[in-house]
């Protein structure tokens, strides 16, 4: 999202990006720099490198990505070196006014994970992925000092040590099918942990998403159910994080609830105003099921969250050749407002 300049360096292309994506109940406008560098053709046989690296003013996240071409009857291969650092907001944040806010909460994440991506050959209807990855998750504070426990006293880790490691394997199947009246989209996401050695984390972790946009004259309403869950070895970083722009707006990041278990139904109404300009009333409703206490530790009690809640509220979507500006008003169940402001669907 943002401003975007490209600059081609003989094959390889170089993307530099300014992120201008604001949440304004934060009542500061802090850019994301990006740095993408392309190269089509790296040893001459149509070997794609990607690398990027997005840096704001509290995260950072550095990939590499390497792809070597394959016929189109077999899976496609990706080769993927990932580090990044940014703060667990959703879990280890402190929400604060009404729960319209989340403050931090003294936790970062420094993931490291390397991996191996299969990507099918999609059928009609259906595609699908199957990855592998090797992933090392060390928590600090905000000093960047390695930390075991929240500022409760409570482990931030599975293991109970400075760090936790994994060997992950995940499998996410895509259903899409669309015409010019509605569209149905839906996909189902599996993760298996796998005891490579003894201490590394074994667990299963499923997540679906299933989307439904039907045309209702001149309007288009669009509604959306997300869930999943988590069983086995788990640490509270883990666990899903309910509230926010991406989930129930009107909330902080993760202010509704962090539980092992979730259930986020999403609806919006669109309505055309003009050629450009147009007009939206959503509703959002999110839960924990009742999993909070299961969280290690138990970081949704300990900072009073609720465990559900609903925000509803309207908003306007803006078309221009810079992008799609949107802007939403929210109101949570506390009564407490919340307002958002965006701009996604960037043309390079």
């Amino acid at each position: 999202m943002g401003a975007q300049k490209s600059i081609h360096a003989g094959k390889a292309k170089i993307d530099v990006n300014v992120d201008l994506t604001h949440k304004l109940c934060a009542a500061m406008m802090l850019p994301t720099f990006s740095l993408c560098i392309k190269h089509p053709n790296l040893f001459g046989g149509s070997e794609k490198l990607d690398v990027s690296w997005d840096k704001g003013l509290y995260d950072s996240n550095v990939l590499i990505s390497y792809r070597r071409p394959r016929p189109n009857s077999l899976p496609q291969a990706s080769y993927v070196i990932q580090h990044s650092n940014s703060p667990e907001i959703g879990v280890h944040g402190l929400p604060i006014e009404n729960f319209s806010r989340t403050g931090s909460g003294g936790v970062n994440l420094c993931r490291f994970s390397v991996g191996l991506g299969l990507n099918e050959p999609a059928t009609t209807n259906w595609s699908s992925t199957t990855s592998v990855k090797f992933e090392h998750v060390r928590p600090v504070n905000d000093d960047g000092r390695p930390i075991t426990r929240d500022l409760d006293g409570f482990p931030v880790t599975c293991s109970g040590g400075a760090h936790d490691s994994m060997v992950v394997v995940r499998q996410e199947s895509r259903y899409t099918k669309a015409n010019d009246k509605s569209f149905t989209r839906f996909s189902f996401q599996i993760e298996q942990g796998v005891p490579v050695l003894s201490k590394w984390l074994i667990f299963n972790k499923f997540k679906f998403v299933a989307s439904k946009g039907l045309r209702l004259g001149p309007a288009f309403l669009l509604t959306t159910l997300t869930g999943g869950s988590i069983v086995g070895d788990m640490a509270p970083y883990q666990a899903f994080a309910i509230g926010g722009p991406g989930s129930v707006r009107g909330y902080g990041e993760g202010a509704v609830g962090t539980g092992r278990s979730c259930l986020i139904a999403n609806s919006e109404l669109t309505i055309p105003l003009n050629k450009v300009l147009e007009g939206v009333i959503f509703l959002d409703c999110g839960t924990d099921l009742g999993s909070g206490r299961h969280v290690p530790g138990n970081p949704a009690l300990r900072q009073g969250k609720p465990g559900c809640g609903v925000g509803l509220g309207y908003g306007l979507r803006f078309k221009s050749q810079v992008g799609q500006f949107q802007l939403d008003y929210a109101t949570n169940a506390f009564q407490q407002k919340t307002l958002y402001f965006g701009i996604s669907n960037l043309s390079s």
